[in-house]
């Protein structure tokens, strides 16, 4: 597969992941989405259900390492690809090692949060059993104005008491 195909595949599976951040937002959670794709078929689309659950676990990226799980019949998950809209946390970087996943494609950093990139990068710390291939950047920009939107509408909301 050429750079420029593996770029076109990367934006579609992202492309999923904005759809699924939508249905967060929709929610009334932080719009961050994600798939989890092995040998080119998704086994797992998640939203962030923080809200909705009222749990602080529940991430996009830990819901959809549980549905890949399932889908695969083991917690192994050689031979998958995370595509998510936002880089990851500390515990959903540290469940990916976890997870064994061979891949990582996110949208925009998370300056605040980030332990791929931004802060730390759990993902490839060699002190750990494994290591993630990374690509970030993927529709950075789809990613960051969704973001940004909606905290700009949460502050709007709770300036004018509507929240």
């Amino acid at each position: 597969m050429s750079r420029e195909d593996s770029v076109s595949v990367d934006e579609r599976y992202m492309r999923m992941a904005i759809d699924q951040a939508y249905i967060a937002e929709e929610n009334g959670d932080v719009p961050i989405g994600c798939v989890i794709v092995h040998e080119d078929r998704v086994i797992a689309r998640a939203y962030n259900q923080r809200e909705q659950l009222n749990d602080p676990t529940a991430h996009a990226e830990i819901i959809a390492l549980t549905q890949a799980a399932e889908s695969l019949g083991s917690w192994r998950l050689g031979g998958c690809t995370m595509y998510v809209t936002l880089e990851p946390c500390p515990m959903c970087a540290g469940a990916l090692v976890l997870a064994r996943l061979d891949r990582l494609v996110y949208g925009t950093d998370d300056p605040k949060m980030g332990a791929v990139r931004s802060l730390y990068n759990i993902v490839q710390d060699p002190r750990l059993n494994h290591r993630l291939e990374v690509t970030s950047g993927v529709l950075a920009d789809d990613c960051r104005a969704q973001l940004k939107a909606f905290f700009q509408r949460r502050r709007n909301e709770s300036k004018n008491g509507l929240q």
